[in-house]
């Protein structure tokens, strides 16, 4: 029962996650768009957790599913010329874009199937938490490329609120 119970939650929660993520390149609605993207992040999270890869479970929900998305509404909001009803315009390349999207899977297909080292169960670092896990190599074996990517964030965030705020020449 146990098996069938977690392939049911799986499925249920792979079927809200791809169903959302069709209604964001179908809707009409910029927002609504926005808002099926934010429920497609928090599937994936739920996929994720199901995995029991509780880090990115927790990445996906705060960065994506929290930051990324309110960017993007804010964005939206922000940029969007008269009313969001119709803000959406209508897709040309549906057919186009289902055979590139059939493309895609297929030729992904063939690479997992055919790859015989992929079909090997791994071992895994230990059977406790992948925070741990990670936060364990981040701090000691991956340390210089950590703080070199925070001080790059850093530089970018400056970076940012400079082009932002926009410089007087005239002082």
């Amino acid at each position: 029962m146990g098996n069938i119970g977690g392939g049911l939650v799986f499925l249920v929660f792979a079927l809200v996650t791809v169903f959302s993520a069709y209604l964001v390149i179908s809707s009409r609605n910029i927002i609504h768009s926005a808002l099926f993207l934010i429920l497609t992040f928090i599937g994936v999270a739920a996929l994720y957790a199901m995995l029991d890869a509780d880090f990115l479970a927790m990445v996906q929900l705060l960065v994506y599913a929290g930051a990324i998305s309110i960017m993007v509404v804010f964005g939206v909001m922000l940029t969007l010329r008269g009313g969001p009803e119709n803000s959406n315009g209508d897709t040309r390349n549906a057919i186009g874009g289902a055979i590139a999207a059939l493309l895609t899977f297929v030729v992904l297909g063939m690479v997992i199937f055919t790859n015989s080292a992929w079909l090997t169960t791994g071992t895994g670092i230990s059977g406790g938490s992948t925070v741990s896990d990670v936060s364990w190599l981040l701090l000691t074996k991956y340390v210089v490329p950590f703080e070199v990517a925070a001080v790059l964030l850093l530089v970018a965030m400056v970076g940012a609120i400079i082009l932002a705020k926009g410089v007087d020449d005239s002082k």
